[in-house]
């Protein structure tokens, strides 16, 4: 699944092509594609049609259009698994993906158009209203209010969010990997902030202080900004900006999918540990594990 800087890789792409564009033409290919939408497919369509997008806005892992400077509300997509938000030429043949097509009023020559390709299905679009999140004022959809600030936004306030941690009583990655906790560091991030910070994934949180747990934030902003500078980290062709060019973070990654691998710091193998029904990398010398493991 995207995180944090593949998000907003798409998020700056479709801010420079669609933001001040009226929605002219919407058309559901793949009614699953909207099925969190009230009234499906003919609703979305209908809802959508004549709404200028004001601004493309983020969340962690979430984005949103901002429709009619929030008065219609926001178009909403969760990527999911396999989602693809792209903006291509009108006349480019259809991906057999597609699940939604989305084009605007004339503009610039070639005309553009807004694509949502969808794999496995397992995104989606939809509308709904704006509302104010207390904790730092800000308006965001209301399927997103829930969802913790991410380290890049405007007020995060980093050590609060490191007592917060400390207070879970639970693993350390466990905890950063906790949307309520705080948003937008996901497996990949969380696994390199891991190990720029020497620590153990399964290291309990009440064992650590707010200033370390302050540090292994600071890295996760770290290795996400890093990772923004070069388009993110693709494994796949399902990671890609609005144009469909990969990022290639991934050459750069210390621990994370590098099982075998010399630690780029003192030498041993990084090895790989089942954790959450996924994995986790590290390296058993420099990320030692805790005496009472909890993961």
């Amino acid at each position: 699944m995207s995180e944090l800087p593949e998000v907003e890789v798409v998020r700056r792409g479709l801010d420079r092509w669609i933001t001040g564009r009226t929605v002219a033409t919407v058309d559901v290919l793949h009614p699953r594609a909207v099925r969190r939408h009230d009234g499906g497919a003919l609703a979305f369509e209908a809802d959508l049609t004549g709404c200028t997008i004001t601004a493309v806005e983020r969340r962690g892992k979430y984005l949103w259009l901002v429709l009619d400077g929030g008065e219609s509300g926001a178009l909403v997509a969760h990527l999911g698994m396999s989602g693809q938000l792209l903006v291509v030429e009108a006349q480019r043949n259809d991906d057999p993906h597609l699940r939604v097509r989305i084009g605007w009023s004339p503009g610039r020559t070639p005309q553009r158009e807004l694509r949502f390709v969808d794999q496995r299905t397992f995104g989606g679009l939809f509308l709904e209203p704006l509302v104010v999140e207390p904790a730092l004022g800000r308006t965001v959809p209301a399927s997103v209010a829930h969802i913790a600030p991410d380290p890049f936004e405007p007020g995060f306030d980093r050590l609060a969010v490191a007592k917060n941690i400390r207070r879970k009583r639970t693993g350390l990655k466990r905890a950063l990997l906790d949307q309520t906790v705080v948003s937008g560091i996901g497996n990949i991030y969380a696994d390199e902030a891991l190990w720029r910070a020497r620590q153990h994934f399964a290291r309990r949180t009440e064992s650590l202080t707010s200033p370390q747990i302050a540090e292994v934030l600071d890295h996760a902003t770290e290795v996400m900004s890093a990772a923004l500078t070069q388009g993110g980290t693709s494994f796949d062709a399902l990671y890609v900006d609005v144009n469909g060019s990969s990022g290639y973070f991934s050459r750069s990654l210390n621990a994370y999918g590098q099982e075998g691998e010399p630690c780029p710091r003192c030498g041993r193998f990084i090895v790989r540990e089942a954790f959450m029904n996924r994995s986790s990398f590290r390296c058993p010398s420099c990320q030692r594990r805790p005496r009472v493991p909890h993961g």
